[in-house]
């Protein structure tokens, strides 16, 4: 019988709200921006990238506070509680459209990204960190994450598969222009969101308790010395740089590749609808992915399993580019696809088991708990990763002349940069990540025995880690 079944399936639904609001913003937000709220390309991605030197910091931030947080309730959960509405309510804001001049829009836009990606942080990185106190079982944290995962793509495919057919209701239905069927196709995905979070509070439960003693200088030299956590950073960038590279592009290559040379085959329906689609298969194959996760981990390693999932990552991005303009060739554009996610779906409870590693590691070599700390900067990487991706795909379309304007033939050098983005340059960053993660330290090995030497040092109970513990009781 599963241990903690309820507590796992809880915590899947906290990345469930996450990964709907997330999936929205990496991959509609930048053509929301260019193509619906007005903004240039060359202003869309700036503000894209700018909002994150904040994120940096912010997430830092976030999570130093979080490792200092007492409540009955626990270090981390308590923050589902107090951030859901805000949550809800400032993605809706970002995708409203004022009736400003552009400058106007511009900071509206500047202050409601701001905004929302702050409230984002101060929900997502308590969550995360939760991971690392919701069992002491590094086997489990592997589980849990797998289970965080699963949920999380289950949310993301009901985003995308349902944004489409929600914007296009309330602008038949209702009379809404663009721009508002677009927020209130948020409003929809915003309440969804609300629940899911208080959900997650109401049957998520904090097993492992300590109270920080050490300061906040020592925690920031412990974190920069932590090699593994320099790696993971960099190989957490990669991945999330490699997702939303795909993903943003998708719109733009469905309107402006697929749209002008295969139309006979979308029936007359919306091409936002297709791209939709595209994404959503994605997301399911995602949860074949995530459900694959556990098994070929404990059969080859996190580390092997990772650097394998990425090779295979760059072969089948390469071949998309040998994909014809043919029902046959769309076809295959599918299928690969469905790969690409289930491999892609295989790596995000990796990362996220890895990050818990990095935090046991520091723990048990520098005699400090930072487990919010360490957790920040993997949601640092994946919302400073997501917005590379995405500027990156605004300013390389700008460079290449692509014109924002709807049914307006695009040049060839904008349709070969759409080409590239769906296939060579993802491939690259694949690549890049095998190569990080060459030199990762914490093998299977290697954490066996950090997981026995702390067990024995947490006996102890140092004067600098008082720690109180909980039976993690079956709930059958």
């Amino acid at each position: 019988m599963m241990k903690n079944l309820k507590r796992k399936v809880g915590y899947g639904f906290g990345d469930m709200a996450s990964s709907m609001f997330w999936k929205i913003f990496s991959y509609y937000l930048p053509f929301f921006y260019s193509n619906v709220f007005g903004l240039s390309l060359v202003d869309a991605g700036a503000l894209v990238l700018a909002t994150r030197v904040w994120d940096a910091v912010s997430d830092l931030m976030m999570g130093l506070i979080a490792d200092r947080t007492n409540t009955k309730m626990g270090k981390y959960r308590p923050y589902l509680l107090w951030f859901a509405a805000p949550f809800a309510v400032c993605g809706i804001l970002l995708f409203t459209t004022p009736d400003f001049d552009y400058a106007g829009k511009l900071l509206w836009a500047c202050f409601t990204y701001v905004l929302m990606m702050t409230v984002y942080t101060c929900i997502n990185v308590p969550y995360a960190a939760m991971l690392g106190v919701i069992t002491a079982d590094p086997k489990e944290k592997t589980v849990y994450s797998s289970f965080r995962m699963f949920f999380a793509y289950t949310g993301s495919f009901i985003a995308l598969a349902f944004w489409e057919p929600l914007c296009s209701m309330f602008q038949s239905l209702f009379g809404m222009s663009e721009s508002g069927g677009w927020q209130w196709a948020m409003v929809v995905i915003a309440l969804m969101c609300f629940c899911f979070f208080i959900i997650c509070f109401l049957m998520t439960k904090e097993v492992v308790h300590s109270r920080k003693t050490s300061s906040i200088g020592y925690d920031f030299k412990v974190l920069l010395r932590n090699r593994p956590w320099w790696i993971l950073v960099v190989v957490a960038l990669g991945s999330n740089l490699f997702n939303t590279l795909r993903g943003a592009t998708v719109a733009y290559f469905f309107a402006d590749v697929i749209g002008s040379d295969a139309s006979v085959w979308l029936f007359g329906l919306s091409v936002i609808f297709y791209s939709g689609l595209f994404l959503s298969i994605g997301e399911v194959a995602n949860m074949i992915g995530v459900a694959l996760a556990v098994p070929i981990a404990n059969m080859l390693g996190k580390k092997t399993s990772y650097i394998l999932v990425n090779v295979f990552l760059t072969v089948f991005s390469i071949s998309f580019c040998f994909m014809p303009l043919t029902p046959v060739g769309m076809f295959g554009m599918l299928v690969l696809q469905i790969v690409i996610s289930i491999l892609t779906g295989v790596l995000s409870p990796l990362i996220w088991s890895m990050y818990a590693d990095a935090a046991d590691y520091s723990e048990l070599t520098y005699r400090t708990v930072s487990t919010g700390l360490i957790f920040s900067s993997s949601s640092m990487a994946q919302k400073f990763g997501g917005a590379l991706g995405g500027a990156s795909v605004l300013w390389l379309l700008g460079l290449c002349g692509y014109v924002a304007t709807s049914g307006w033939e695009q040049p060839q050098s904008a349709i070969n940069c759409l080409w590239a983005l769906m296939s060579y340059i993802p491939a690259a960053v694949a690549l890049l990540a095998v190569v990080a993660m060459l030199f990762y330290p914490l093998t299977t090995d290697k954490m066996k025995t950090i997981c026995d030497n702390l067990k024995s040092c947490r006996d102890k109970r140092p004067r600098e880690m008082r720690y109180l513990y909980e039976e993690e009781e079956d709930d059958f």
